[in-house]
């Protein structure tokens, strides 16, 4: 089920906030402290429902970036989470490759997202591109957030959907990616 964050049925989102809870505790040094998204990312939640059950959720970010001179417009994953009984099952591989396509048809011209070190084999056995050495500047101008700040161990992943992309494709690997989200969604 995709729905624009702010649209996403009450019960439905009730579910993903307690799914968000459960990955990154509200008290752990992980939590983002909250996950409500910047409306200026135009925000879109997409859900793996199963009866009334929420199985795995993400959300999309949306905005224009410009890499190396060029304008893009991208998007990016951001809180991917299954719930915790329901993993192992693929539920999270088939949220995260339906968000790729889904990606893929809303003229973007760029997907581009980080995630742990870890998980990099299961984004791209969703057939999501390991960028090595790219790395995401979140925040913003004056309040950079690096994925390559200290303490993380991030990785950075993408795929290029329009012809203009994927002629610049080798401008992304081993560079630093201005995405600039803001202060609420320091880094999609």
């Amino acid at each position: 089920m995709t729905f624009p964050e702010a649209a996403t049925p009450p019960a439905l989102r009730t579910q993903v906030c307690e799914l968000q809870d459960e990955a990154w505790p509200p008290d752990s040094a992980s939590a983002p402290g909250t996950f409500a998204h910047d409306q200026a990312l135009r925000p879109v939640s997409m859900l793996l429902v199963e009866g009334a059950t929420v199985l795995a959720a993400l959300d999309i970010l949306t905005k224009d970036i410009v890499h190396a001179g060029q304008r893009y417009r991208a998007a990016g994953l951001s809180t991917v989470v299954t719930r915790a009984t329901a993993r192992g099952k693929g539920h999270g591989h088939r949220l995260v490759t339906a968000a790729r396509a889904a990606m893929a048809g809303m003229d973007l011209d760029i997907g581009l997202f980080t995630c742990d070190r870890p998980l990099r084999t299961f984004y791209e056995g969703a057939g999501w591109q390991w960028l090595p050495g790219a790395v995401v500047i979140g925040g913003t101008p004056v309040n950079p957030f690096p994925s390559d700040r200290p303490g993380f161990d991030k990785v950075t992943l993408g795929d290029f959907f329009s012809p203009l992309a994927r002629s610049h494709r080798s401008a992304f690997p081993h560079s630093r990616i201005e995405v600039y989200p803001g202060e609420i969604d320091r880094l999609w």
